[in-house]
């Protein structure tokens, strides 16, 4: 039996860190956090017994030494070692370094992982459960026939190194910038490629096994809403499987899993084509960043079971019967109606009410960076019925307040409340086909609007009457009082004494809330003012039921210098320039959506266009260089018609 765990180890940071620190504190285990520069007063550390540096910042040479990793825990006095997911989770030679260290690793053998991260094995051990496979396309040798292709990471998963091929003329291009990508990520540039399915549902099922033959088959989950072939929504179990196709997944995990005596916890990969016939794509050989809505279905902890299963711990023969249906929603920090730009900036609040389960890695004042995955936080609701729940999540996600960052919190509400998801219509194209309704037809910022001036113009006194605190009331008044915003680039200026709005009465205003009645029903309206922004810029943000605004008030006078020169390319994010176009220097002629050059920003990489058709006249992005935010990258001058 192997000797009981007393101090643990996390070799990951951010949200999984800190939601396995939970339960390693509720089991009465020390905890040990490492990290990175840009991660040293990140919510991990904060929330760790002791925590050791990693020199650095690049993922290269933080997260992914194993050399370091090891060195933290000896220092720290660690007697364990968990990975956390994404990393070094899947790495067997890691695992092995952890063991030969006289460390008890938390996941399956070397051996297993080993197996299991060859595809290629991996498909060849799953065979004989009688599953279908996508068998490997070589892309030296594709042809018109085999596509549309699939490209993946061999080392990893969570979308990084993936990239779907349509076209023969992209298939190098594509080649290369998954291996980047998957390099970048893991460590390990390999990419292979198979048949891409359309319209088919991401399947998955966790297993759990411990050292004596018990293997656990723990329900399925659905997990087909991706973005960039990351899952952005899980559910768990999976909607509308037929009995029989739900045996077969479980038989199939279960035989996969015993194929390589796994031990821990673990998730088996299925693809469901449009005709219902599975297709299994690989395993997963760690904790999966979506484990909370099995957690939730069958009343357990996975890390507990984790950590209790590497002490030498028996499973019961009967996993516990499931009860109800979980969903996930994983909140990002990016822009979806942008080509779900990644942001980077100051957390200014964070805020979700409700029946809900919150994993996070951030609190309110932290600092969302360049280096990792810009995912804020996972909310996850459970009930008796998927339609309870997908409600339950939709009205907390829609009452969050979320200040500092774009996010894709109004996607995920409108996700969760689009017919084809309630009627669990679902396939990994929900977004290709519904994205543009999704991220479209924004609420009117006319009432936030009006609520931000009103508050402005509430001075602090609670005291003074209402006429008072709205500032500008006279006997004899020229002018209405007016402020002007702007909203997502767009001016709006609100007049407020007289209210010019039909319709709506102010019943109440201070600095911090606004009470306005609006045709006959009280609203209440959010505000709060942040100047910790980047150059100082006033924010001010209006949180209500009808939706949330950033608001930054226009200056009477405008700066000279707020200028830029038409053809300026800026560049969107933080990042390093990891490619430039071929062949691409001053005087080279280029068209409208032309790639000029690659951004390398959380861990993916980001094409920066031409803006428009005509001549490249400067270049200032240079390969390896690191460039901020707003940054001038190049300028092109667009060609004048003829």
């Amino acid at each position: 039996m192997t000797q009981s765990i007393t101090s643990l180890l996390v070799a990951n940071r951010g949200e999984i860190a800190v939601r396995i620190f939970r339960t390693a504190r509720a089991l009465g285990l020390a905890t040990v956090a490492v990290h990175s520069d840009p991660d040293a007063d990140a919510l991990h550390v904060r929330e760790a017994d002791a925590a050791v540096r990693l020199p650095g910042a690049a993922p290269a040479d933080t997260y992914l030494r194993a050399d370091l990793l090891i060195e933290a825990a000896r220092a720290a006095g660690a007697d364990a070692v968990h990975p956390g997911y994404g990393f070094l989770s899947e790495n067997a030679d890691f695992a092995r370094r952890v063991r030969d260290a006289g460390l008890t690793w938390i996941g399956p053998p070397p051996e297993a992982i080993e197996a299991m991260a060859s595809k290629t094995r991996a498909k060849d051990l799953v065979r004989a459960a009688g599953v279908p496979l996508l068998e490997p396309v070589d892309p030296a040798a594709a042809t018109a026939a085999d596509l549309p292709l699939l490209l993946k990471a061999a080392a990893g998963g969570g979308g990084r190194g993936m990239r779907i091929v349509r076209d023969l003329d992209s298939l190098k291009e594509s080649l290369d910038a998954a291996a980047a990508e998957a390099a970048s990520a893991f460590g390990d540039g390999e990419v292979f490629a198979e048949p891409y399915v359309e319209r088919g549902r991401h399947v998955e099922v966790q297993v759990l096994a411990d050292a004596h033959g018990t293997v656990w088959a723990l329900g399925t989950r659905e997990c087909s809403l991706q973005r960039r072939h990351q899952k952005v929504i899980e559910e768990a179990p999976a909607p509308g499987l037929p009995d029989e196709l739900r045996e077969r997944l479980h038989a199939a995990a279960v035989a996969a899993a015993r194929a390589v005596a796994y031990r821990g916890a673990g998730t088996v990969e299925f693809l469901v084509g449009a005709d219902g016939r599975p297709y299994f794509l690989e395993m997963n050989t760690r904790l999966q960043v979506e484990h909370p809505v099995t957690e939730a279905v069958f009343d357990l902890d996975l890390v507990a079971l984790q950590l209790r299963i590497a002490e030498g711990a028996d499973l019961p023969p009967e996993p516990p019967r499931a009860a109800g249906h979980a969903v996930e929603a994983r909140l990002y920090a990016e822009d979806p109606g942008r080509d779900w730009r990644p942001q980077t900036g100051t957390l200014h609040t964070l805020d979700i009410p409700g029946a809900v389960r919150v994993d996070t890695g951030f609190t309110a004042g932290d600092t969302v960076g360049v280096h990792y995955d810009p995912m804020l936080a996972k909310v996850i609701a459970h009930a008796p019925t998927r339609a309870e729940a997908v409600r339950i999540l939709a009205h907390a996600l829609s009452r969050a307040r979320i200040h500092g960052l774009t996010t894709n919190r109004d996607l995920l509400v409108r996700s969760l409340r689009h017919p084809d998801f309630a009627a669990a219509r679902l396939d990994t194209g929900f977004y290709e086909r519904h994205l543009p309704a999704l991220t479209g037809d924004d609420p009117d910022p006319a009432l936030a609007v009006l609520a931000a001036a009103l508050a402005e113009a509430a001075p602090a006194p609670s005291g003074a009457c209402l006429a008072a605190r709205l500032g500008g009331w006279r006997n004899l008044r020229s002018q209405p009082q007016s402020r002007r915003y702007t909203v997502d680039g767009a001016e709006f200026e609100a007049r407020y004494d007289p209210i010019e709005h039909p319709g709506v009465r102010v019943l109440a205003a201070r600095p911090d809330l606004v009470t306005l009645e609006v045709d006959g029903v009280r609203r209440l309206f959010h505000v709060k003012h942040n100047s910790n922004t980047p150059g100082g810029r006033v924010e001010i943000h209006v949180d209500s039921v009808l939706g949330s605004h950033t608001l930054v008030p226009v200056p009477r006078f405008p700066d000279p210098q707020d200028r830029t020169e038409p053809g300026s390319l800026l560049a969107p994010m933080p990042g390093t320039v990891v490619r430039l176009a071929e062949g691409l220097a001053p005087g080279v002629a280029v068209t409208a959506g032309q790639p000029l050059l690659w951004l390398e920003a959380m861990k993916m990489e980001h094409r920066i266009l031409a803006p428009a058709s005509g001549t490249l006249t400067a270049l200032h992005a240079v390969t390896g260089r690191q460039v901020e935010f707003g940054a001038l990258l190049a300028v092109v001058q667009e060609e004048t018609p003829s």
